[in-house]
């Protein structure tokens, strides 16, 4: 499931305070970003269309479907996909490449990726 930067906007008040009304996203979103009424509405809209957000009655109330371990695998996924053909080689190569990191970093990976 692709969700754009807008949304991800909403499902990070969802993330980081559980289930909310859409009145208080706004008041949130208002406060933090500068958004009206009218674009959180619109966004939590998207995000209901999508599946990633379930709306329940009564007072409009929002619950995150998409926990964000999964909103980042997909976004993970995408990105190694479009950018290095679906390899994940690839993506490491040029991660490490750019990005390096320390011994401990290396050590802590190669424990991760022995246990997968």
């Amino acid at each position: 499931m692709k969700l754009f930067d807008s949304e991800l906007k909403v499902m990070e008040v969802l993330w980081e305070h559980g289930q909310k009304s859409a009145r208080e996203i706004v008041d949130i979103l208002s406060k933090r970003i500068g958004w009206n009424k009218n674009t959180t509405y619109t966004v939590i809209k998207k995000c209901i269309e999508k599946g990633a957000v379930e709306r329940e009655e009564p007072g409009f109330l929002c619950k995150a479907l998409v926990s964000r371990d999964e909103a980042a695998q997909s976004e993970t996924e995408q990105l190694i996909d479009k950018m290095y053909g679906g390899s994940s080689e690839l993506f490491f190569s040029s991660f490490l490449k750019n990005q390096g990191i320390s011994e401990e970093e290396a050590a802590r990976i190669a424990k991760m990726i022995r246990s997968h």
